[in-house]
């Protein structure tokens, strides 16, 4: 009897061995590809969310306006006193939401921005940066018109910051550089589980309290360190300052914030980049 032979085939996987460098060149490769994309995703958005909108460029500065408006009238009524401010309270709990919803909005925008784009990311295959960078227009878009309500505000408080002024502009935008880098290292998972996008809100009106946003500080010598250590006290403190003619809070530690905002920033981009194809092959 003859023995037979029959060969075979093993099937396995691609794997990819693409090097870190090569990876990251290409990271910034489909960057800088993008920008044409993402500006005319950006213009296609935002005619789509204003053309339905009876109030529409207002919405950017409804929501921390009228925030501002409850602890005004609850320090007015004499219900809660907060003392300590430096600054008329109304201009401080003002500024204060404002930069909270900017920061918010950033750390929100990559999960949004992504989940947006589901439909179009399924369908077709090109760089992702594209909707991170149409969400950062966006972003500084609803910004700037935060921006223009806030010297209205300086100039009826009749606050004059000077040169601070730029230093303020510098503080804004470190502010959503921190929260976009927050929100891409959330948004891979938030893609995958809906709880993370309904539990980020959640957590983001706790932390309002924990932050320097409509108090300067607390009696509570636990509760103080905390806010102390936490990132965003520092950034709000020196935005705010700036904004009213101050100077700088904790300089020391803005910088180490700033060299963790850089590191935290290209590891969630990193980490959106490899795993949005897996959670689209899912979808």
């Amino acid at each position: 009897m003859n023995d037979h032979h029959l060969e075979v085939h093993i099937y396995e996987p691609k794997t990819n061995n693409k090097s870190f460098l090569t990876l990251v060149k290409e990271m910034f490769g489909d960057l800088f590809r993008s920008m044409g994309l993402a500006k005319r995703l950006f213009l296609r958005d935002k005619k789509a969310e204003y053309r339905q909108s009876v109030f529409g460029i207002l919405w950017a500065f409804i929501t921390p306006f009228t925030n501002a408006l409850v602890w005004i009238f609850l320090s007015a009524s004499g219900a809660i006193n907060i003392p300590g401010t430096g600054i008329p309270y109304p201009l401080f709990v003002f500024i204060g939401t404002l930069l909270w919803s900017i920061f918010t909005e950033s750390m929100n925008m990559p999960l949004s921005q992504t989940n947006a784009s589901k439909g179009l990311i399924s369908k077709i295959n090109f760089p992702k940066e594209a909707i991170l960078v149409s969400g950062i227009y966006k972003t500084f878009f609803n910004t700037g018109i935060k921006l223009i309500i806030v010297i209205a505000v300086l100039f009826f408080f009749k606050v004059n910051p000077g040169f601070a002024f730029l230093e303020f502009l510098l503080m804004i935008i470190f502010l959503v550089i921190f929260g976009i880098a927050l929100g891409l290292l959330l948004t891979p998972i938030g893609m995958l589980y809906k709880d993370i996008g309904r539990m980020i809100p959640m957590a983001l009106s706790f932390l309002m309290y924990l932050t320097p946003v409509v108090y300067k500080e607390t009696r509570f010598k636990s509760l103080q360190t905390f806010i102390d250590l936490n990132p965003l006290t520092p950034m709000i403190n020196s935005a705010r300052n700036f904004a009213t003619g101050g100077t700088v809070d904790h300089p020391f530690y803005l910088l180490i914030i700033f060299i963790a905002t850089l590191f935290i920033g290209f590891a969630g981009w990193l980490f959106y980049r490899v795993s949005i194809p897996i959670i689209v092959e899912r979808m």
